[in-house]
């Protein structure tokens, strides 16, 4: 039996920066940022609310969606180049505040495409009959790494959790394929000094072309068309290369999570957060292939295709 998604679940700040308000701190405009990047709004954690907090909730509302104890998840991987410190992990952190009392725990740090590496690791240790389930996060307190006086990127990221609980789900549904991939000799275009820091020409160029090509590899991978996806969920970092990859696909509009207008880029828990608001709108549905794809820095890039359901 294949892995799938069993229980979903996500935490979002309750404070609001909208891009009127980045107006009144440097020189932008909301025409300007909406037309860049799809961004209206985002959601920035308060002093004490740091990454930890976040996974938590999402943690938590994913056990109880997926009707699980958490004794019973046998790891416990957190996406994010946020923690808040450098160790003990955010992955430890939840682990006892949880109540996971048997799970191993650890970190991953593949910015942006962090959830998608989180998830397909997961499907290898409950495919191989380690763990029962895995809890994967995606969680990202960018705003303590984002440098205010820089334009260009301070419009663009925010708060936020996302999580999942990966178990055995029926005969032909779960994840179909996958694909993992890393460059690091484009590092140089996106990392944290004490600040984050993107070349976004570079990133732009390099996103359009890997988003794309990873959803049509895992297409492929899985024997399926074009024409069998009924859903897409790109991580939402700017509007441009997310209807780049819809388009690669040929999909309509209505078949493609948007949230950033919402969000902003919320790295590693964009695609998670994007999935729990679909899920509950209805545009995801039981036996739907839906195909996750995201990049991020290192260079990273990961994408699922999947057939929605237990």
């Amino acid at each position: 039996m294949n892995a799938g998604i069993i229980g979903t679940g996500r935490c979002l700040p309750e404070d609001k920066l909208t891009n009127f308000d980045l107006e009144q701190r440097m020189d932008t405009s909301d025409e300007w940022i909406r037309t860049m990047t799809g961004i209206e709004e985002r959601r920035i954690a308060n002093d004490e609310q740091d990454t930890s907090d976040m996974a938590r909730v999402a943690a938590q509302s994913a056990i109880k969606d997926a009707g699980i104890d958490p004794a019973d998840i046998g790891l416990i991987l957190v996406a994010t180049v946020t923690p808040d410190r450098p160790f003990p992990s955010v992955s430890c952190d939840i682990q006892q505040q949880i109540g996971a009392v048997n799970a191993a725990a650890m970190d991953i740090s593949a910015a942006c495409a962090g959830f998608m590496y989180g998830v397909i690791t997961a499907k290898q240790f409950i495919e191989s009959d380690t763990y029962r389930y895995v809890l994967v996060v995606g969680v990202e307190k960018l705003s303590k790494i984002t440098n205010w006086e820089d334009r260009n990127t301070a419009v663009l990221f925010g708060d936020g959790a996302g999580a999942a609980v990966i178990g055995k789900v029926s005969e032909g549904r779960g994840i179909l394929s996958f694909e993992l991939g890393a460059d690091g000799s484009g590092g140089e275009h996106l990392y944290q000094d004490k600040h984050l820091v993107m070349n976004g020409r570079e990133v732009f160029k390099f996103a359009v072309r890997q988003m794309g090509e990873s959803a049509i590899n895992v297409i492929e991978k899985a024997g399926l068309d074009k024409e069998d996806v009924d859903f897409l969920i790109p991580h939402q970092a700017n509007i441009r290369i997310m209807e780049s990859s819809r388009a690669r696909l040929d999909l309509p509009v209505e078949k493609m999570s948007k949230t950033i207008q919402k969000y902003g880029n919320t790295s590693a828990a964009s695609i998670p957060i994007s999935l729990v608001e679909d899920l509950e709108e209805g545009r995801i549905k039981d036996d739907d292939v839906v195909v996750m794809v995201g990049f991020g820095g290192g260079l990273t890039w990961g994408a699922i295709a999947m057939k929605w359901g237990k």
